[in-house]
């Protein structure tokens, strides 16, 4: 008997794919309203952000200096690294169908965007990405800001369910990519905080 983990892995997504389905269309038809489906697509795109992004770029270097200046290239290395291990790695290892590819899935959602992404849906890159920032975010930032800075975690959040709501991620795509992104995140974090120094405001 020859062991194919091409069917072991077939074998999974079949598994779980009734559960996924169902969350997934709970989440995108019965869990839904006007308000959200009009705000929740915006969340998804990278330039809703920029002002956030913006705003903690000034934060840190006009209050950290050189240091700041480490502490924005920990966020770029920390999105960089999270994008190629989702998108350049896991994807190209892990082709799974994503829900708007699906045609049987497909026919029960509700679709906001106006395309649906040829990659592999096996992990959400904006969980993976989002959560990465937000635990970097949090390890860095929570001695200066206090527990305000769970807040990252729910900005994350917020865009994993918008992934789910739209139709182009199953729950299980965002869950898996959202603890990647933590994983990444804390090795990042705590690299900073070790080699460039815990950022403080007091003198």
């Amino acid at each position: 008997m020859i062991f194919n983990p091409g069917n072991l892995t077939l074998t999974f997504w079949n598994l779980i794919k009734p559960a996924d389905t169902w969350l997934i269309t709970h989440i995108n038809q019965n869990w839904g309203n006007d308000f959200l489906d009009t705000v929740l697509p915006y969340m998804r795109e990278s330039y809703t952000w920029v002002p956030l992004y913006l705003f903690l770029l000034l934060f840190v270097t006009m209050n950290f200096k050189l240091k700041g200046w480490w502490w924005f290239t920990g966020a770029i290395v920390t999105a960089a690294l999270a994008d190629v291990l989702s998108s350049q790695i896991i994807k190209q290892l892990v082709m799974r169908t994503r829900p708007c590819q699906d045609l049987e899935v497909s026919q029960q959602l509700r679709f906001f965007i106006n395309y649906c992404p040829r990659s592999s849906s096996f992990t959400s890159s904006h969980a993976v990405s989002h959560f990465a920032q937000a635990m970097f975010f949090f390890l860095t930032l929570r001695p200066v800001i206090g527990k305000i800075a769970w807040i990252f975690f729910f900005w994350a959040a917020i865009i994993g369910y918008t992934q789910i709501y739209v139709g182009v991620h199953y729950p299980f795509d965002v869950f898996c990519g959202a603890l990647l992104g933590c994983g990444i995140g804390i090795l990042t974090g705590k690299m900073f905080n070790k080699q460039i120094g815990t950022l403080s405001l007091d003198k």
